[in-house]
């Protein structure tokens, strides 16, 4: 195709095509009197949008397919459930703290019924985590509280009426501590804070669940031993805590490590079991048939195994009615609340974006954290423990074909019959055949660790950030670590967004393409024109980069001005000429201070001296081509103050000059002297040297025109708004015109903002497109005896021209 139009700058293009947006800036607001009333409107739509986005459960129950997804969801509920129950019974063994049974499947059940309603994800099973059950543990300390059940196996007297007391006192403490939990996680959703999770990438969720899948293990240890330590929390704890469990090996249950040992073997054995249901696959219900059939056999067969029945007969409630937590202590325990209430929300997004992302759903960070802040509020009611979720049903849920939170719904209404029903009947099994379940749920996410030689590979930062996460979590814990990986991610992001990248562009002949001079070859480098194009948006973090770039690929440095020179900036840049005039100025006290004046630029542009010529001079203010009358001197280049800035160099304009006269390259540096003659005229403004150099010492090209590329550039901040402006001021000062060509309107928009624009920068340096700025370059920087030469011209007529001319 061929377009020919003229060349367009943004005041020019602004003021034609009638720019619908023009700066308000410097207007003064009319705000017209009009009377207003208030109408009350009721839309059937918008209310609907609204009570679907409080209640989630409205999107997938409206939707539900029956033939599809209930078998699923049915199978899925039956594992999860039966899942929840050895875990609910157990949890004691970490914290020491045996709560009322009852209690803890009540809160199970209600945070469930909770988080179908409210929350977003799909696969989500919710209820205690064995690591935040640790972590509230903690909270126990601020207390004279001796642990229920010690590290020698022996368990506390309830009988003590002080240490009834101090027990009682420690559940108060642990509901108030999940109430405030649930409490900051609803203010931080009301004020939508979890937009948060955005900026974190997949690598630090893979990181991060792999770090915590880590110290779930370490956890279930006990189970796999047969033994109790003092379970650490904090920095390095995990660490201390292997040691101890060095130390206790010997003493470890050689039943229990068999039953974990067998357990793991037919988990494993069964994912090679495959299952298709309505063309999706199924896992194998090997959890569900494990728990049953070891429940069986440890009910007619003593296995000499650890299992949760003692702690569960020392237990000296069943059942408390649930109650409003004590407000009183709360500013003791709000920091070890906020910890607590982070952590619960990032591992319950982590893995519902983890699944989100396998099953192509969305789920909303803001309704998550909402939902979980409810659920720990209903948790505390109970004087239950933080809730999040569980890793390990949730594995369970999504591979036996759970398709929504139907699956949760059943598995929580059979866990809460079975053990008010049938209860005692689980209190025989073995903690082994637990933990094998959960180690082996927590296989996926330790696959992550092959994907560190793949991250190696495509992108170095984001296996920094694995690493960096994955170790600071590991090490620190879930809650430091979190906020060590955060805050190294976002200084990353950081970073990569405003690093500045600036590439020298040059032109493929007979086009009107610019591409990089380092990646192509056919790429030639236009005469007097420096073309460079901003990777990047410029910012206060980046300009003194893009600055000293600039100037060191135009081999000059900035000084700063003298006090003289900038005396008579301040004096051109006063408004008042009275002010000028005047030594002393006394004013009104009253009167408001008058603003201090615009100094355009307070550096000056000199050579830059190179060690190979000492001789160079040390200041250069202008650089431009003299044409003398002899025809012998034309074309020397001169440097000082004495000639006048208005000296432009000479060039002959080829309208549609033939390819071969483009060829000649000047020491071997690629210039551009040609153009294709079907290209159109006005596309084709080609500057050619008058008449080659004498001296070799001479030969570069003066620069007329620097050209900046902002296609990519996205914001300018203010700092860099004024540097830029400066750099203009500069640049034109020794004769040098400076372009801004493909910048976007809100970056136009953001100059008019930050008073860009003054009687030296103005629009008119603003162009649409690379090509009309480089166009404009050759025309503006052209002789008035340049030759024009017609299509198929011949070359013997252009030098009886040039002959003539010079005569």
């Amino acid at each position: 195709y061929k377009i020919k139009r003229g060349i367009y700058t943004e005041e020019h293009f602004q003021k034609n095509y009638e720019r619908n947006t023009p700066s308000l800036r410097n207007r003064d607001f009319i705000f017209p009197r009009v009377q207003r009333r208030v109408h009350c409107r009721f839309s059937w739509a918008r209310f609907r949008k609204i009570i679907v986005k409080m209640f989630p459960v409205l999107n997938w129950l409206c939707a539900y397919r029956v033939r599809e997804w209930f078998l699923s969801d049915i199978h899925a509920g039956l594992s999860v459930g039966m899942v929840q129950i050895p875990q609910g019974l157990s949890g004691v063994l970490l914290t020491q703290l045996p709560l009322p049974i009852v209690n803890g499947f009540y809160s199970a059940f209600c945070c469930s019924l909770t988080y179908v309603i409210f929350g977003t994800s799909r696969h989500i099973s919710i209820g205690s985590f064995s690591i935040l059950n640790a972590m509230v543990a903690d909270v126990l300390k601020t207390l004279n509280f001796s642990p229920v059940l010690m590290a020698n196996g022996t368990f506390a007297n309830f009988s003590d009426a002080n240490f009834m007391k101090s027990y009682m006192e420690a559940l108060t403490l642990t509901a108030s501590t999940t109430f405030l939990t649930g409490i900051i996680q609803l203010l931080l959703g009301c004020f939508c804070l979890g937009f948060v999770t955005t900026y974190l990438p997949q690598t630090l969720i893979d990181a991060y669940l792999t770090a915590a899948a880590l110290h779930v293990i370490v956890s279930q240890f006990s189970f796999i031993f047969g033994i109790v330590i003092n379970f650490h929390m904090g920095p390095l704890a995990i660490f201390y805590n292997l040691f101890q469990y060095c130390i206790a090996l010997p003493k470890a249950n050689s039943t229990s490590i068999l039953l974990f040992l067998v357990g793991l073997v037919m988990l494993r054995v069964s994912n090679c079991i495959k299952i298709t249901y309505k063309h999706s696959p199924v896992a194998f219900p090997m959890e569900f048939l494990l728990i049953i059939t070891i429940t069986i056999i440890a009910n007619h067969v003593h296995l000499h195994a650890e299992s949760s029945m003692v702690v569960a007969k020392m237990v000296p409630h069943r059942f408390l009615p649930p109650t409003l937590p004590d407000l009183s202590n709360l500013s003791s325990i709000v920091a070890h609340a906020f910890s607590l209430a982070i952590v619960s929300y990032f591992l319950l997004i982590f893995v519902g974006k983890k699944y989100a992302c396998i099953h192509n759903y969305n789920i909303s960070s803001n309704q998550e954290l909402m939902a979980v802040g409810l659920c720990n509020v209903f948790s505390s009611f109970f004087k239950s423990f933080a809730i999040s979720c569980a890793i390990s049903g949730t594995v369970i849920q999504e591979k036996t074909g759970g398709k929504t939170q139907f699956a949760a719904l059943i598995g929580a209404s059979i866990m809460l019959v079975v053990v008010l029903k049938l209860g005692h009947f689980f209190q025989s099994l073995p903690n082994a055949v637990l933990a094998a379940i959960v180690m082996v749920n927590m296989f996926p996410f330790l696959e992550k660790f092959m994907d560190i030689p793949t991250l190696w590979r495509q992108d170095k930062s984001h296996f920094v950030i694995w690493i960096v996460t994955f170790a600071a979590v590991l090490c620190l814990g879930l809650d430091i670590g979190l906020a060590i990986s955060m805050g190294f991610t976002f200084f990353i992001i950081t970073v990569r967004s405003h690093r500045m990248k600036i590439v020298m562009l040059g032109h493929i002949p007979n086009t009107d393409i610019y591409r990089s001079l380092s990646d192509y070859k056919a790429v030639a480098e236009i005469e007097g024109v420096k073309i460079f194009q901003c990777c990047s948006s410029i910012s206060f973090a980046n300009m003194r980069h893009f600055k000293s770039y600039l100037l060191r690929k135009m081999d000059m440095k900035a000084v700063p001005l003298d006090e003289n020179e900038m005396r008579a900036l301040i004096s051109v840049s006063l408004s008042s000429t009275e002010m000028e005039r005047k030594d002393l100025n006394c004013a009104c006290v009253c009167d408001p201070p008058e603003p201090l004046p615009r100094i355009p630029y307070t550096e000056k542009l000199v050579k830059r001296l190179h060690r190979d010529n000492e001789s160079s001079s040390s200041s250069l203010n202008l650089i431009r081509w003299s044409k003398f009358e002899s025809k012998r001197s034309s074309g020397t280049l001169t440097t000082g103050l004495s000639q006048p800035p208005h000296v432009q160099p000479p060039a002959i304009r080829l309208r549609a000059a033939r390819p071969e006269s483009g060829k000649k390259k000047d020491e071997g540096q690629r210039t551009w002297h040609s153009s294709d003659p079907g290209v159109d005229t006005s596309t084709t403004l080609l500057c050619q040297e008058a008449v080659q150099m004498q001296s070799q010492e001479f030969s570069t090209c003066p620069i007329h025109t620097i050209i900046l590329d902002f296609s990519m550039v996205q914001f300018v901040d203010l700092q860099a708004s004024d540097l830029l402006r400066q750099i203009f001021h500069m640049f034109q000062n020794i004769g040098i015109s400076v372009l801004i060509a493909s910048c976007h309107i809100s970056v136009i928009a953001i100059f008019e903002k930050n008073d860009f624009f003054d009687s030296c920068v103005t629009k008119a340096q603003f162009f649409l497109t690379l090509h009309d700025a480089v166009l404009a370059a050759l025309e503006q920087n052209q002789r008035p005896e340049t030759v024009e030469l017609s299509i198929g011209e011949p070359e013997q007529e252009l030098d009886e021209r040039l002959i003539e001319e010079h005569k």
